[in-house]
């Protein structure tokens, strides 16, 4: 599994399966985007708005992107 946090846009993904696929985007809510791949099987999980439902610093490590500086740091 991968965790990203996205800074600028404050979404934190969740990846399960790295296999390059087509995915479906089921929204479930305000916040939680589902990827659906092969199979009907979830792939990722999108968090929009992480750190308003999330305490990101109980997630560790994480792959931070941080679109503002083009960097990509693990934490």
């Amino acid at each position: 599994m991968k965790i990203e946090y996205d800074d600028k846009f404050d979404l934190l993904y969740l990846r399960f399966d790295d296999t390059s696929q087509e995915v479906i985007n089921q929204r479930i809510n305000d916040h939680i985007v589902l990827d659906i791949g092969k199979n009907d099987k979830i792939v990722g999980i999108e968090i929009l708005g992480a750190m308003d439902v999330l305490n990101l610093s109980n997630i560790l490590p994480i792959d931070y992107i941080n679109n503002r500086k083009d960097s990509l740091v693990t934490v």
